[in-house]
């Protein structure tokens, strides 16, 4: 089968509308040395309009009771009261609960890692969460059925196994898979036995016996503000990877390519900070080489907007990463009621500019390493405020399993290992469960939410009003953590008339683009949609340009050597949108030069002086006969005409 480029025209963001070409992808991917020169130039896949739904494997749901016992049944607890112990959950949980979370809203289901582990206690802990890696090739037995071939070497003809019948059954629903990877550590010591590590049953390092130099030798991290240590030495005594060694990189890469061959459509990387930016580096090229359209986002332990290195990782590693800035402050604001209010909140995204792709962080409220939002505040109607907030705000949300339910258990305040409670319910007619589905409708059908900029409109420490935008596109949000409040005017951009509010259904009327005496009840939130027209075309090329600065005032456009981009005219240049002060950003439609070799150059406009161009004789690239290119590209010093 020839690849084809995944077609990612308008209709990708109609609530219902499959991908059929990233379906057909999926099914079968040629090894790198088979691609065509088209499928190399799809690139990225356009992952911004998703909604992500994080999930424990072992405490989500038990589809197969025959597997819960495992290598050794001394790790599973069939009560589900020790909570170092498996519970039951496995892959056909997760299967036979695909119907309740596509019903959801969910595009995309991130799984804790399923490869093999280590079948021991660690500090009165098993390796449930899957970070403590044995064999990258295999997968976990307990999460497949008993008879399942975990090799995915020796089944990768036959693809039979639980796995591919998740991987099928997603697909068979336009739903992506993320994969979840550890590439900084295998295992810690269990009982003298300490990084070992095989080759699909193979025994290939022995952190004990560490002849071939696969690990570092440097003890336990002493001082978090040493970079050097950070990325060296040990993170709570696991066996620590020698990145250095190409063996090991050779081996990391391969089996993560072999899992992308299975159906993967993208990686959660996990402790990327503890390894060099280089390696990471050459880590998502031959990724990215291989598989194209894979999406990569890494988990850079509470990374912040004002912190150098986070903000280096995102913009030069080749992936994105979660969010841990705004989460932080949406848990300030919404969970502990911080004085400063959402003032922190604005805070944060006023450092946007600081990314290069800001569009692309990951949202989130919390995860599995911090209490669960309803720790901090059990109060069920800021619960929702938090998740309609990371539904709207620009990034990709994530929602961490049975928040849609409010599961959380509060023993210890909430922390490790209480924050990954068994799920109990699966009410679909809970609130949040309705808001998650609503607004992961709404994302996918207005491009201002997944694509646009963000401008604030109305800020106190209990009153946030923002717009997202993008082209004619609106999405307006209004909302409250205090007592109710009448705002006398605030600016919406919608266009004047009568507007259906998304989650009450309820009716406003907008004048001169404002709202009047907008009433907002205690902890509510309102949104409104307007959706403009779509870009349309056989090829469109989604266009990104850093590092230019602007003026207000000062527009960009693309100029190049085709009817598109005006055949070097600069005067029907393709223009950008407006992002932030680092990023611009553009759908560009080609039709007559789709398929075709195509030059192109950024040009700024500014109003009563000369045009500035970049400072090159251009920028060349093969379009895709049909689908969605990505350009990232940074602004090249101008030349005025």
């Amino acid at each position: 089968m020839t690849p084809v480029s995944p077609n990612q025209t308008s209709s990708q963001y109609e609530v219902s509308e499959p991908d059929k070409k990233i379906e057909s992808l999926v099914e079968e991917v040629k090894p790198e040395s088979e691609l065509d020169l088209e499928f190399l130039y799809t690139r990225d896949i356009e992952f911004r309009q998703e909604t992500i739904y994080f999930l424990v494997v072992d405490r989500f749901y038990d589809g197969d009771p025959t597997n819960n016992e495992g290598p050794n049944p001394e790790l599973y607890d069939p009560e589900g009261k020790d909570w170092g112990k498996y519970w039951g959950g496995d892959l056909q949980g997760v299967i036979d609960k695909l119907d309740y979370l596509k019903d959801m809203g969910v595009t995309a289901v991130w799984l804790t890692p399923l490869f093999e582990q280590v079948e021991a206690l660690f500090v009165e802990q098993a390796a449930i969460h899957g970070y403590w890696t044995k064999d990258f090739k295999r997968l976990n037995p307990r999460f497949i059925a008993k008879g399942d071939n975990p090799s995915v070497n020796q089944t990768q003809e036959t693809k039979d196994t639980v796995f591919d019948k998740l991987v099928y059954e997603l697909h068979q629903r336009n739903m992506k898979l993320v994969l979840d990877i550890v590439c900084n550590h295998s295992n810690p010591d269990f009982s003298g036995k300490k990084g070992e590590l095989y080759d699909d049953g193979v025994k290939i390092a022995d952190f004990n016996d560490d002849k071939d130099n696969w690990y570092h030798h440097y003890g336990e991290v002493r001082n978090w503000e040493d970079e050097w240590q950070v990325q060296n030495c040990e993170l709570s005594g696991l066996a620590t990877f020698n990145e250095n060694n190409i063996a090991y990189r050779n081996y990391i890469k391969s089996a993560i390519k072999q899992w992308l061959d299975r159906g993967v459509d993208a990686l959660r990387v996990d402790t990327v900070k503890h390894m060099p930016i280089w390696f990471w580096q050459e880590f998502n090229a031959d990724i990215l080489t291989h598989r194209p359209d894979v999406f990569i986002f890494g988990e850079w332990i509470y990374s912040d907007p004002r912190n150098d290195r986070s903000v280096e990782f995102v913009n030069e590693s080749g992936m994105t990463i979660l969010d841990f800035g705004l989460c932080v402050a949406i848990r300030e604001v919404l969970g502990k009621g911080a004085e400063a209010g959402f003032s922190l909140v604005q805070d944060v995204l006023d450092l946007d500019h600081r990314y290069y792709g800001a569009t692309e962080l990951i949202t989130f409220i919390d995860n599995h390493d911090m209490p669960r939002f309803q720790s901090l505040n059990p109060d069920p109607e800021m619960l929702r405020l938090a998740i309609g907030l990371i539904m709207t705000t620009r990034g990709i949300p994530c929602i961490y399993y049975g928040t849609e339910q409010y599961l959380h258990d509060d023993t210890e305040g909430g922390n490790d290992p209480y924050n990954r409670p068994i799920m109990e319910k699966w009410d679909t007619e809970s609130p949040i469960y309705r808001d998650v589905r609503l607004l992961s409708g709404l994302r996918r059908l207005n491009p201002a939410i997944s694509m646009g900029s963000q401008w604030q409109k109305y800020l106190t420490p209990d009153v946030y009003c923002y717009v997202r935008r993008y082209r004619d596109s609106v999405v307006f949000v209004a909302m409250n953590r205090g007592n109710s409040v009448t705002l006398e005017e605030v600016d919406t951009e919608l266009p004047d008339g009568e507007h259906t509010e998304v989650l009450s259904r309820r009716k406003f009327e907008v004048k001169d683009g404002m709202l009047y005496n907008l009433e907002l009840g205690a902890r509510e939130v309102m949104i409104f949609s307007r959706v403009g027209e779509r870009v349309k075309a056989t090829t469109i090329v989604r266009a990104q340009l850093n590092s230019v600065k602007t003026q207000p005032g000062e527009r960009i456009v693309v100029i190049g050597d085709c009817p598109e981009l005006g055949n070097w005219d600069i005067s029907k240049g393709y223009p950008l949108e407006y992002i932030n002060t680092n990023t611009w950003f553009g759908e560009i439609p080609f039709n007559e030069s789709a398929g075709k070799l195509i030059s192109y150059k950024y040009a700024l406009l500014r109003e009563g002086q000369s045009p500035l161009r970049e400072n090159l004789v251009c920028r060349r690239w093969v379009l895709v006969s049909e689908g969605t290119v990505k350009w990232r590209d940074k602004w090249a010093s101008g030349r005025e005409s």
